[in-house]
C-alpha cells in the first residue's frame, strides 16, 4: 500500500447547503451514522426545533426555511461532520483543519477542540444566535477577472469606499469575510445601500445581496456574541489534537493552546471581526505543506475561494484559473467531497 498522502480539511460555512443538497445526509450517512444523526436530533428536539431528519428530508427546498440560520446551521455542520468522520485515513493522514465563517465551528470539531456532539451544539446554537443583530446583511463582489488573477486597485478602491461609507454618520459597512476572489462586505441597511450606490465597477456578476444573511463579523453582531459567552460554557472546550487555523490565520497547535483562549475568539473576534478565510488558507498550506486540500460538504461551493487563495500566494505555480483547472485534471490538489467524482478519492 502505498504512503498517505497528507491533507488539509477545510469545512465549508453558510449557503452551502442548497436545494441540490437537499436529502444528502440521509443518502451519504443516513446508514452509517444513523447514531449520530439521533444525537443532533435530540438535541434539536430538546429545544423544540425541527430535527436535522426532518428538514434535509423535506419534499422541497424552501430558500425561507433552508437558509435560515437556526435550519441553514445544523444541516450544514452535519454534512461536515459526517464527512469528516468518512474520510480514509488509511489513504489521509491530516495534517490541519481549516473554516470559513459559520465553518469555524465545524473546524473546531474537525480539530479535536469541542467533540463532535459539542461541536452540534455550538453551531446549532450560532445558528439560532446569529439571528441575533439589527437590520442589516451581507453583499457579496468579486475581485478577480476571469482567470481569477486580482483586477489592479480594484480590492483597494473597494475598501475604501467601505471605510468612507462606513464612517458616515448612521451608517454601518465593513469588510465581513475575505474569500481572495471575493470579498463579502457587511453593514446595516444604510450603508448597504449606500454600498450599491457607490461601488466601483466589479467584474463578473453585479453585486449580490446574500439572502437570509445577517451583518456577520461586524460588531452589529454583538447580541450573538454576548448569547454565546452566556449559554455556551468553557467545558465544551479542551485541547485540539489536530492543528487549527482560525479567521486571523493564526493556528492553534496542539498542546500549546489554551482552550479558555479558543472559546473567547471563537464567540468574540470571530463573530464580531472580519473573517480573513483567504489568510486562513494560504497560512495553512504554507505551514503544513499538504499534498491535498479536502473540502467536506455540503456541496463544493467554496472550492473556487480556495482555488484563488492559492492563486493568490501562486501556490506551486497555479497562478491563474487556467493553471488550476490544469493541475486539476492532471494530479489533483483540491478534493471537493460534495463532487462524487472527487469524493470517491477521498472515502475510498
Amino acid at each position: 500500500m502505498s504512503a498517505r498522502k497528507t491533507a488539509l480539511v477545510v469545512a465549508p460555512g453558510r449557503g452551502t447547503y442548497g436545494k441540490g443538497e437537499l436529502g444528502s445526509i440521509a443518502r451519504l450517512h443516513g446508514q452509517r451514522f444513523a447514531d449520530l444523526i439521533a444525537d443532533f436530533d435530540a438535541q434539536r428536539r430538546a429545544r423544540g426545533q425541527p430535527t436535522v431528519t426532518e428538514l434535509d428530508g423535506a419534499e422541497r427546498f424552501s430558500v425561507a426555511t433552508h437558509m435560515r440560520g437556526d435550519v441553514a446551521a445544523p444541516l450544514i455542520y452535519t454534512a461536515t461532520a459526517l464527512d469528516w468522520l468518512s474520510i480514509d485515513r488509511d489513504r489521509y493522514d491530516v495534517v490541519a483543519v481549516a473554516g470559513n465563517s459559520m465553518g469555524w465551528y465545524g473546524a473546531l470539531a474537525l480539530g479535536g477542540a469541542v467533540s463532535v456532539a459539542d461541536g452540534f451544539r455550538i453551531a446549532n446554537a450560532m445558528g439560532l444566535n446569529s439571528q441575533t443583530h439589527g437590520p442589516g446583511g451581507q453583499i457579496l463582489l468579486q475581485i478577480v477577472d476571469e482567470d481569477w488573477r486580482p483586477v489592479p486597485g480594484l480590492r483597494e478602491r473597494l475598501l475604501a469606499r467601505v471605510a468612507d461609507i462606513g464612517a458616515r454618520p448612521d451608517h454601518a459597512l465593513a469588510l465581513s469575510i475575505d474569500l481572495a476572489g471575493m470579498l463579502v462586505l457587511a453593514g446595516d441597511e444604510a450603508g448597504l445601500a449606500a454600498l450599491l450606490a457607490e461601488a466601483p465597477p466589479v467584474p463578473g456578476r453585479d453585486p449580490l445581496r446574500l439572502a437570509g444573511h445577517g451583518p456577520f463579523h461586524t460588531p452589529l453582531m454583538a447580541g450573538s456574541s454576548d448569547k454565546a459567552k452566556a449559554e455556551l460554557p468553557p467545558a465544551l472546550f479542551g485541547d485540539p489534537a489536530i492543528p487549527m487555523v482560525d479567521g486571523r490565520g493564526h493556528v492553534w497547535r496542539r498542546f500549546s493552546s489554551d482552550p479558555a483562549a479558543v472559546r473567547d475568539y471563537t464567540f468574540g473576534h470571530q463573530i464580531l471581526a472580519p473573517y480573513d478565510f483567504a489568510l486562513s488558507v494560504q497560512v495553512a498550506v504554507r505551514e503544513f505543506a499538504p499534498d491535498v486540500i479536502i473540502l467536506t460538504g455540503p456541496g463544493d461551493t467554496l472550492g473556487g475561494a480556495i482555488a484563488q487563495a492559492l492563486i493568490g500566494i501562486a501556490w506551486q505555480g497555479i497562478a491563474g484559473k487556467a493553471d488550476f483547472m490544469a493541475r486539476q485534471a492532471a494530479d489533483p490538489i483540491l478534493l471537493s467531497m460534495g463532487r462524487p467524482e472527487q469524493r470517491a478519492l477521498v472515502t475510498g
